[in-house]
């Protein structure tokens, strides 16, 4: 039997947050949100993202600066709290028991890391129903388009949105530095411990020491134009479809944004059409396939 002590708890809890933290940087590194997400600092309760909804494309130098005023719109990402805790029983560091709580405390730790994995999905999955920027649903069929640069002049209908009854896949343009989603960082996952019994009432009424997992974060979208959502059949055909339709979105005033869709984001159960789609170099009849490494396809595990 061991002797709970002061020098013990702390070399267990030692132990338990380095198999935390090493779990989540191995898991993070690899997690789905990296592919299809910025990632943004947070430093106050949320975050105000000013979007513009274009930026004057470079122009000879000739006289004075032309200043063109902007159409700023803004959208409030508030950070969440979130929170997981591991109770170890008392009895068990007595016994010498505690071992069996390291793989428990490497798994929290590789839920810590995909924990965006999970919010950024339930968001893309919200998209079909949840506004955006400009008032609209994120995937839609009547963003406004204005025809003067200002936006102003009456609105035009542009759509990322092909419905239909089929599980959905998306085009993403992740090329830039803002993507179409935005994963908000308040704080870093965090092990914090409470095993005092004078101070711990777990500890005096169960017990029970515990470790507790605190995050601070949240997520939201970015430009609607950087993605399109499609509930039609993934085929060729309707993948060169969306693709050309992304290439041709313009911004107010009818300039190009110069889009190219890079990724092909697919349920698991499309995981085979869209690497058949993009990862075939010749055709079953013959020839070249024209769409061979148009994009990377990148599947989210926490899709339904």
């Amino acid at each position: 039997m061991a002797l709970i002590t002061a020098a013990l708890l702390q070399a267990l809890n030692t132990a338990l947050r380095k198999n935390f933290q090493d779990a989540h940087n191995a898991m993070r590194e690899t997690a789905f949100f990296n592919e299809v997400a910025t990632t943004v600092p947070s430093t106050t309760s949320s975050n105000t993202y000013g979007w513009l909804q274009d930026f004057p494309r470079l122009r000879e130098w000739v006289g004075d600066r032309v200043i063109k005023d902007m159409k700023e719109q803004g959208y409030e990402i508030t950070n969440k709290l979130y929170e997981a805790t591991l109770g170890v029983q008392r009895t068990q560091i007595e016994d010498d028991q505690f071992g069996h709580y390291t793989p428990i405390a490497t798994n929290m730790g590789q839920e810590a890391a995909q924990h965006p994995d999970v919010l950024i999905s339930d968001l893309i999955a919200a998209g079909f129903a949840s506004t955006c920027y400009d008032g609209q649903y994120f995937f839609d069929t009547d963003h406004p388009v204005y025809p003067n640069p200002d936006g102003t002049g009456v609105a035009a209908s542009t759509s990322n949105f092909v419905d239909g009854a089929l599980a959905p896949w998306y085009l993403l343009d992740t090329r830039k530095a803002l993507r179409p989603f935005i994963f908000q960082e308040r704080t870093k996952p965090e092990m914090e411990m409470k095993f005092d019994p004078s101070t711990s009432d777990a500890v005096f009424t169960k017990d029970l020491f515990q470790w507790g997992i605190r995050y601070r974060c949240n997520v939201g979208f970015g430009f609607w134009q950087m993605a399109r959502a499609s509930k039609a059949a993934l085929n060729a055909a309707n993948f060169e479809a969306g693709r050309t339709a992304m290439r041709q979105v313009k911004g107010d005033g009818g300039r190009p944004l110069g889009i190219v869709p890079n990724i092909l984001l697919v349920p698991p159960s499309l995981e085979s059409a869209a690497r058949a789609i993009v990862e075939t170099q010749f055709l079953a009849g013959g020839g070249s396939n024209p769409n061979f490494n148009t994009a990377k396809v990148v599947v989210n595990a926490w899709a339904a």
